[in-house]
């Protein structure tokens, strides 16, 4: 948890100004993986850890950013805004580039941030560091965009000027969670609707692999083009259809023949996935967790064999899940290729279970297993 008094007292001894503080947390997906960019649904919830921003005005033309975290500062002329190579300070720029094509001038400010969302972890620490920036744009230049609004702002930042074509679920969620509540986004119409969190004697538990494979980035855009080629042959056969949103799972079968076998397993997944996160919220509703549960393995098992975004490493892990008693489900969470699985796990013994999972994972591994307990938190606000 990050001490907004000692934020604020770092920022004034560096600059010498009080500034304004905002806050923007970081993510789990309970399930709905890769949905998002296909137009599904998609179940995460905001969680108590966050990226936090320091801001006041510039004394001169250009700003001047800190990053606790990396160690790092850097200046920079919004005048012309272009790429820098820190690269912790593109997620800043992205954001202001897009106010700027609003239409809106932004001066020269200095920041200083921290967050205490672990990094690579499939927690979107990128997507709270954007949404920081963006909560704090809009409120210190007096704008009125709503949070909607401004998810929609902050994924363009991410698409056009860091080049990852993700979908909206990370900053959404950043934006918009309530504390005690999961939501359920359409990323088609952007509605969205917020489910109690009972987790009845459990807790979420993330499980770090302490690996992010070089794949990540590139395979993630992979998966979106293979999605994009499914619905270019079935939409030849029938008007209207935009997104895997507009398909199911027989009118996919039925075109089965002309599918690449690739192809076609990435949007059995999609069309599979969407589902699973529609009855997770009727087990939800329902207060039936080990429902919940066993649809997360589902997730996994999808993940693994027909979207093929995991590795050995969270297989492991989900492996390990898989014979414990007093985990309910276990899943891969994030892009791929590492990072954490989430868990949902009985409260009472969780610290003998993790000794186990670590001491496993590590005689397997060589990697020393970080875990992190989170619980639910509201979307972004002012200190």
């Amino acid at each position: 948890m990050i001490a907004i008094d000692d934020l604020r007292q770092q920022f004034t001894a560096r600059f010498s100004s009080v500034p304004r503080i905002y806050r923007a947390p970081g993510r789990v997906n309970i399930i709905g993986e890769h949905t998002d960019y296909n137009m599904g649904f998609v179940l995460p919830a905001a969680i108590d850890k966050a990226a936090w921003m320091a801001i006041a005005p510039a004394e001169d033309a250009r700003s001047h950013w800190v990053s606790a975290d990396f160690n790092d500062e850097c200046y920079a002329d919004l005048d012309v805004v272009e790429r820098s190579s820190h690269h912790w300070a593109n997620y800043i720029l992205g954001v202001v580039k897009q106010f700027q094509e609003l239409g809106h001038a932004v001066p020269a400010f200095n920041a200083l941030i921290m967050a205490d969302v672990p990094i690579g972890s499939g927690l979107s620490s990128s997507a709270a560091l954007q949404s920081v920036v963006a909560w704090a744009l809009n409120d210190w230049l007096g704008l009125e965009y709503g949070r909607k609004e401004l998810a929609l702002l902050v994924q363009r930042a991410e698409n056009q000027f860091i080049g990852l074509q993700c979908g909206i679920m990370d900053m959404f969620a950043s934006l918009n969670g309530k504390k005690g509540h999961a939501l359920r986004l359409d990323c088609q119409s952007l509605d969205y609707e917020l489910f109690p969190l009972d987790l009845l004697g459990h807790k979420i538990v993330l499980l770090d692999t302490g690996v992010k494979h070089s794949l990540a980035n590139t395979e993630y855009n992979t998966r979106r083009n293979e999605c994009e080629a499914g619905v270019r042959i079935i939409s030849k056969a029938r008007a209207g259809v935009e997104s895997l949103r507009d398909v199911d799972l027989q009118e996919l079968f039925s075109h089965q023949h002309e599918f690449d076998p690739v192809i076609f397993r990435r949007c059995r997944f999609v069309i599979e996935e969407n589902d699973r996160v529609l009855r997770t919220c009727e087990a939800m509703r329902q207060g039936d967790l080990s429902r919940v549960g066993e649809l997360m393995k589902g997730s996994h098992r999808g993940l693994r064999d027909d979207y093929e975004v995991s590795c050995r490493e969270l297989d492991l892990l989900s492996t390990l899940a898989d014979e414990e008693p007093t985990i309910l489900g276990s899943r891969m969470m994030g892009g791929g290729f590492g990072g954490c699985t989430i868990n949902l796990v009985q409260e009472n013994g969780l610290d003998q279970l993790l000794f186990r999972i670590k001491q496993a994972y590590q005689e397997a591994t060589g990697i020393v297993l970080k875990h992190y307990t989170v619980v639910t938190d509201d979307g972004a606000s002012k200190s």
